[in-house]
């Protein structure tokens, strides 16, 4: 069954009436009978499902409307409005945007105040009768998940959500529509989909990914194109005949859901049910795959019996490793960090995090060490621990579909680990002890991991949601050891078919020349069907039987892999000694400074900075030789998909970092302060989270940044920009609304005489829009408006 959408909201509500810079969500209460309208001409259109007036009807955004404290009366109204517009003709979802800040660490929002504005919403939209959440435009996925726990805990609706996604194909926090649609669908949404930002020409193969990788209906919200100025009126491209046209590709694509967003509307959506009229979906063909998939923001990793060899790094985890425990119980977490970057660079795909140090509180260290090392890698994580609150800890703050290790077959395991587990979307390792110990035969490893995943599917897990351990126990203790992990691995293969892991190293416990005995009994275990292993990524003959093993199993098909690799090693090797390998110790000091800018290391720069003044090198020349070089680095990498903005704002910090350090030691060779920018975003818009980014960036690249706000006067930008001597004004407009207001910005600068440049910016905007509005430039994001301000203060 193919489900109508409605259109836009804003744009006809300011039709009705709706006054610059007024609070849209209050008209609720003061003119219900204007919103009615809109919502009876949606259904007139063809509208099956309409979303109440409630996209900015949290306490967070009607704070700027002095309205927090009306949350329930607001969005109670809207609902009660819709449902009586519909009178049974037309669903009712109750609309939930996002907060306009980024959640802690990308931004200052606490995601538990987060959960609580969206849990007050989501309350008052369900008890008010709404049949659905719809949780849309938002443009990071932790926002989005927590938004989603907040939904299931205040009510049982169906939940409805929908990222916005960029010409990129990815949200401007990095997430890509994959990993987006296997968390989400793991975590329980009910439909999951796209709107805003986008056509529809745009979006079908968004559409596509999403479909082919979650279990549930898809929906899809297009624009009608992106906007354009024509005689001082913003007009969207698409009309409505074209936008229709674009329903049967949508529906081909896989979605079910379909509506329109900015540009639309009832004209477009009663073009886009006549579409639809006669077109028959076929039933979604849900495809239930054995395969393993994790996630972190931007990465997805699969571990299949058909796919390479997936490494789970093993070291960040303080058993006997006394240096590394001390760091966590002093809580310091560089020793965890520097493990974490350099796994990845010897191959781990899955980074393992353990905290177990006795006396710490091993829930906040936990959740600590998960946010931390999300920000410096894209590998998905693997939440080592058997203490329950330190496992919900680190799922909750994990903006990723985590692998939980591990679920025995004890019952007190089962019962506390397998919610968490299904709250939030994590997948399990299934490790076959039970409350009589470890099982010495295979059979009764299979039995007790039968037990585990009958357990789960009581909670709603299912296929793709299981890693099974093969359990090693030492040789030295028992001569069958061996021989019992080949005999599981491969009962595992015969009777689930799902992927298996394991620890390694435990085989050869108590006997000599152990890289050898470990490294054999690895390939053994390669070839009766190891998929993920858990090991030391450092380890040369680890690392060399597993490239041997590949060719050898058919994973390197004709051994062209190891052909290429020559004489095998590591990048990295195991120190004994147990003390972390640190490159940048051995470079020159520039170049040290630059690698920690690009590795957002803001533990270590400081004494970096410290030495390269020892070494004699002054401010200008460490500023510009190695913190602004990184910077233009990360500008490059950033703008060739290879980072995301979470690295980049992690790198600003850093620079930043590295700034105070150079004021504090030499206070007398202050680096100059690259320019004046006054930054606002522009009357009657309260979004401002892409303003803020972009304020952030520029402050640490060394500019004097003066940030006006939200919903900003043009007489006020003007006069700012005069009274500071600004080199640069900064306009950004998220709403199609308020667009025209750039316009003005502009024009009442350029009658002031300010002699500032102009740079514009926001979701809406586009290089062509920019230049009718008279803007000197047009920044697409943050990182590219640093490298536009820096040529247009002249500084390279």
């Amino acid at each position: 069954m193919i489900h109508i959408f409605d259109g836009a909201m804003g744009t006809m509500l300011q039709e009705g009436g709706l006054k610059p810079g007024a609070c849209p969500e209050l008209m609720n209460i003061e003119q219900p009978d204007i919103v009615k309208k809109i919502h009876a001409a949606y259904i007139e259109a063809g509208s099956t499902i309409i979303e109440t007036n409630t996209f900015g009807a949290s306490s967070l955004k009607l704070e700027h409307y002095g309205l927090a404290s009306r949350v329930n009366e607001i969005n109670a109204a809207a609902v009660h409005i819709a449902k009586e517009a519909a009178s049974g003709r037309a669903k009712v979802a109750g609309s939930i945007g996002p907060t306009g800040r980024f959640i802690a660490p990308l931004g200052d929002l606490d995601f538990e105040d987060a959960y609580r504005v969206f849990y007050e919403q989501a309350k008052a939209i369900s008890s008010a009768g709404a049949d659905y959440i719809i949780i849309e435009t938002c443009i990071d996925l932790q926002e989005m998940r927590t938004a989603l726990l907040a939904a299931h805990d205040a009510c049982n609706l169906p939940v409805i959500c929908q990222l916005s996604y960029s010409e990129d194909g990815r949200t401007v926090t990095g997430t890509d529509p994959q990993s987006a649609a296997i968390l989400l669908n793991a975590m329980g949404a009910s439909v999951i989909g796209v709107n805003c930002s986008l056509g529809p020409e745009q979006l079908v193969p968004i559409v596509k990914t999403i479909a082919s990788n979650c279990r549930v209906p898809v929906s899809v919200q297009p624009n009608a194109g992106m906007p354009y100025l024509e005689n001082g009126e913003t007009k969207f491209p698409m009309d409505a005949k074209h936008f229709g046209m674009w329903a049967p590709k949508l529906i081909e694509a896989g979605a079910t859901y379909l509506g329109g967003c900015c540009g639309t509307t009832p004209a477009h959506i009663r073009e886009l049910a006549a579409a639809v009229k006669n077109y028959e979906s076929s039933a979604k063909d849900f495809k239930y795959s054995t395969t393993l998939k994790l996630t972190s923001r931007s990465k997805t990793v699969e571990v299949d019996k058909s796919l390479p060899t997936v490494l789970i790094g093993e070291r960040i985890n303080p058993t006997g490793r006394k240096k590394l425990a001390a760091e966590i119980r002093d809580g310091s977490l560089l020793g965890v960090k520097k493990d974490a970057v350099n796994q990845i660079k010897s191959g781990a795909a899955i980074l393992d995090v353990n905290m177990g140090v006795g006396g710490i509180d091993e829930a906040a260290a936990m959740k600590q060490a998960v946010t931390e090392i999300s920000q410096i890698t894209d590998a998905p994580l693997s939440i080592d621990t058997g203490n329950v609150k330190a496992l919900e800890a680190g799922l909750r703050a994990y903006c990723g579909r985590a692998l939980i290790n591990s679920v025995s077959a004890e019952p007190e395991r089962l019962k506390t680990f397998l919610p968490l587990a299904k709250k939030y979307g994590a997948a399990i390792l299934c490790l076959p002890i039970t409350e009589s110990g470890v099982p010495k035969t295979a059979e009764e490893r299979v039995d007790a991991v039968a037990t585990i995943i009958d357990e789960a599917k009581k909670y709603g897990l299912g296929d793709g949601d299981f890693l099974l351990d093969g359990l090693v126990m030492t040789i030295s203790a028992d001569a069958n050891a061996c021989h019992e992990v080949l005999k599981t691995l491969k009962l595992y293969r015969e009777k689930f078919g799902y992927p298996a892991t394991m620890g390694l190293s435990n085989i050869s416990f108590g006997l000599p020349n152990r890289p050898l005995i470990n490294s054999t009994f690895f390939a053994m275990c390669l070839a009766a069907g190891l998929d993920a292993p858990i090991m030391n990524p450092y380890d040369e003959l680890m690392q060399n039987a597993l490239k041997a093993s590949a060719a050898l199993l058919g994973k390197d098909p004709n051994g062209l892999q190891f052909s290429k690799l020559g004489q095998l090693s590591c990048s990295l090797t195991f120190n004994k000694d147990d003390k972390s390998t640190d490159k940048k110790i051995n470079l020159d000091p520039h170049t040290a400074l630059k690698q920690a800018v690009i590795d957002g290391d803001k533990d270590g720069i400081s004494d970096l900075i410290k030495k390269a003044i020892d070494a004699g090198h002054d401010s200008n020349e460490i500023t510009e030789q190695a913190l602004t070089a990184a910077m233009n680095d990360i500008g490059v990498d950033f703008g060739a998909g290879k980072i995301f903005l979470p690295q980049v704002l992690l790198s600003a910090e850093t620079m930043r970092a590295a700034f105070n350090q150079i004021k504090e030691l030499l206070p007398a060779q202050e680096t100059n302060d690259k320019g004046t920018v006054v930054i606002a975003t522009v009357k009657g818009d309260v979004h401002d989270l892409g303003k803020n980014i972009t304020g952030a960036l520029l402050a640490n690249s060394g500019f004097k940044v003066i940030d006006l706000g939200k919903d900003v006067d043009s007489a006020e930008i003007v006069k700012s920009a005069i009274e500071n001597k600004a080199d640069i004004v900064g306009l950004c407009a998220l709403m199609t609304t308020t667009m025209v207001q750039i316009d003005k910005v502009i024009a009442d600068l350029h009658e002031a005489g300010c002699a500032a440049k102009v740079m514009v910016g926001g979701a809406a905007l586009t290089q062509e829009y920019a230049d009718a509005a008279g803007a000197d430039a047009y920044a697409k994001d943050g990182v590219a408006a640093v490298q536009i301000a820096k040529q247009m203060v002249g500084v390279d």
